[in-house]
This record gives structure tokens, C-alpha cells and sequence, in this order.
């Protein structure tokens, strides 16, 4: 291609006969901001996870511990193996959550979570959605676990422990295989432990 070819018409003179160039533009690059970003998206995500399995494993922060959260899955329809997925879901709340916070495997924590938060609205499906309107609503659900889907598709950014790791450089890939395993961790769970 000729280099008058991408040139741009001058409006100096009527006819255009003079012409300017466009100065190049500055390529879109990763920013500092967006850092700090998904740092900011990581602690409040992987926090609120954490804080939710340490309620659930130990009772702290005004949870149910153990075996209330069992009771609590028994209430959705998990009467075979309430208890031992009361234990699960803590534990992958509290490792995940951490995982999330500290940015280390970030695309696989975070699938975990969100396979949780599936799981949650699904067995939750009727309820009101805003949280003014009734204390199990969606709204914390779907919150939760859309920013665990975002933390999949953009990795935990450069301040993590992730920096510079595959997928890290090529997060696409990585984010569907994610999506793929905790969609499919949800639906092993609703399936075969549900009646």
C-alpha cells in the first residue's frame, strides 16, 4: 500500500491539494488502573467467599457452622449428603476465596466459586431477588458469582501471584476450560445430590 494511500485530505485549500497526515494513535495497552481494578474486584469477591466459609466451617461472624448449614441444604433438597457437602462448600469457600484474594490460580478458584453461586440460585430460583425484599434473596448470589465469571475471563492482573503464568498470558483458553469445569462441578452437584 502507498503511504499517500492512508493519508488523510488537508483542509487548507479548497480542492485538498494539501495534505497532513493523522498522527498514530497509541495502541490500547494494559494500565495500571486496571490493576488496581481487579485487585479491588479480587478482595471484595475473594473475601466475601472466605468470610462465607469461615461462617460455614467455624461458626464465626454469626455463621451456622457445620452442621446448621447442613440443616440448611437439607431445607433445598440435599438430604442424602448434607453434611458432607456442608463441609465441601466451606472448604472450597474458604480455599478458593483465599486463592482469589492472594491471586494464585485465579481462573480455577474462581471457576470453584462460581460453581457454587450456580448452585445457589438455582436451588434459591423463586425468590425474591433484591435483598430489601427477603433475607435468602438472589441479589448477593448473582452478584458473587457474576465476579467470580469476571475474575475468570480477566485473570487476577499484575498484582498477584498469577503474574506472568500461562494463563495469565493467554486467559481466554483458560477462562473457557474454567467456565466449562465449574459449570459442570454445579450441575454434578445439582444432579446427583439433589432430590
Amino acid at each position: 500500500m502507498n503511504a499517500d494511500q492512508t493519508r488523510s485530505l488537508g483542509s487548507g485549500t479548497f480542492g485538498g491539494a494539501e495534505q497532513t497526515t493523522r498522527p498514530e494513535r497509541r495502541p490500547v495497552a494494559w494500565s495500571g488502573g486496571a490493576d488496581i481494578g481487579l485487585l479491588l474486584l479480587r478482595l471484595a469477591v475473594g473475601g466475601l467467599f472466605f468470610a462465607h466459609g469461615a461462617q460455614k466451617v467455624f461458626g464465626v461472624w454469626g455463621g451456622f457452622g457445620p452442621n446448621r448449614t447442613a440443616e440448611a441444604l437439607q431445607g433445598y433438597g440435599f438430604l442424602a449428603q448434607a453434611s458432607t457437602l456442608a463441609w465441601v462448600t466451606g472448604l472450597v469457600e474458604l480455599i478458593a476465596g483465599a486463592l482469589v484474594v492472594v491471586g494464585l490460580f485465579t481462573p480455577l478458584a474462581a471457576a470453584a466459586l462460581l460453581a457454587i453461586k450456580i448452585v445457589a440460585v438455582v436451588v434459591k430460583w423463586g425468590a425474591p431477588f433484591y435483598a430489601a425484599a427477603a433475607p435468602d434473596a438472589l441479589e448477593l448470589d448473582v452478584l458473587l458469582g457474576l465476579g467470580a465469571a469476571a475474575l475468570i475471563f480477566t485473570g487476577a492482573g499484575r498484582v498477584s501471584l498469577d503474574k506472568g503464568r500461562t494463563w495469565q498470558r493467554r486467559p481466554l483458553p483458560y477462562a473457557w476450560l474454567c467456565v466449562i469445569l465449574g459449570v459442570g462441578a454445579a450441575l454434578l452437584v445439582l444432579f446427583t445430590l439433589r432430590r
